[in-house]
């Protein structure tokens, strides 16, 4: 582990500057990409949410970057509880299902896809903050094209949970019920 990223990954703060200026040292320096994902799934590293608002900037940037790390990533996404970090994670699967079904530029193998759906429900149906449910949505919307049994179980989920939730959950369930209901 380099100490000198440690440090500055440390003095990172929400704001988007602080958090794109460690993210720019990153993608100046790829080979301190390794490092970063690793930052973000360890559990008791008090940097975690840090490390995960760097990731999502830098796969903004360079998704491609984290296609060899794929068999670490997935698998792992499952075990992170902190909300920051959950925000950007979810936000990367997002990219990540983006990426693969649409644009073709990432490729997630069958064992990573299920993961990253398995994960995403988890996400919806526990007490996970609204931001993460939100690209949850998205993604599971993306995956139901992969698999049939995604849109019934989605709907369920959405239709149940749809008045307990914020203006935002609202729209987006709105929009991908809708996506659903006209795909029949």
């Amino acid at each position: 582990m380099n100490p000198d990223f440690q440090k500055r990954l440390d003095s990172v703060t929400g704001y988007k500057d602080s958090r794109q200026k460690c993210a720019d040292e990153v993608l100046e320096n790829p080979e301190l990409f390794p490092e970063l994902v690793q930052l973000c799934f360890q559990t008791s590293n008090k940097n975690i949410s840090k490390a995960c608002w760097v990731l999502e900037l830098v796969c903004y940037e360079k998704l491609e970057w984290i296609q060899e790390y794929l068999d670490f990533f997935c698998p792992n996404i499952k075990n992170l509880t902190d909300d920051g970090a959950l925000r950007s994670i979810s936000k990367v699967c997002l990219l990540l299902t983006i990426f693969h079904f649409k644009k073709a530029a990432i490729i997630l193998s069958e064992n990573q896809l299920q993961q990253i759906t398995e994960t995403c429900f988890d996400w919806l149906i526990k007490d996970t903050k609204v931001a993460s449910k939100c690209y949850a949505i998205r993604a599971l919307h993306l995956l139901g094209k992969h698999y049939d049994w995604v849109y019934p179980e989605l709907k369920i989920i959405l239709e149940k949970d749809y008045i307990h939730h914020s203006a935002a959950y609202k729209a987006v369930g709105k929009e991908i019920l809708k996506k659903i209901n006209h795909q029949k």
